[in-house]
């Protein structure tokens, strides 16, 4: 079974940057703080998102590590009672 991480929420800040350029875009005359607002967000977005991912795969690779442990213990108690 393979899961691939969620894009839920990697929108929040991408468009919270475009809502407050819009006010202040409007205020300067000025397309700048779209693009810095933006950009600011959209880096935020793939930050989260990817730091969202890499702690998925972490606790994904710490279960299967326990249940390797717990296996190998079980297989290893079950040759310590047979001799």
């Amino acid at each position: 079974m393979l899961n691939v991480c969620s894009a839920l929420g990697t929108w929040v800040f991408s468009v919270a940057g475009a809502l407050l350029a819009i006010p202040v875009g409007i205020k300067r005359k000025s397309l700048a703080p779209l693009v810095f607002f933006g950009t600011t967000g959209t880096m935020l977005d793939i930050i989260m998102g990817v730091s969202a991912c890499e702690r998925e795969h972490a606790e994904r690779q710490m279960k299967l590590l326990e249940a390797q442990n717990a296996a190998a213990d079980a297989s290893l108690t079950e040759t310590g009672t047979e001799t």
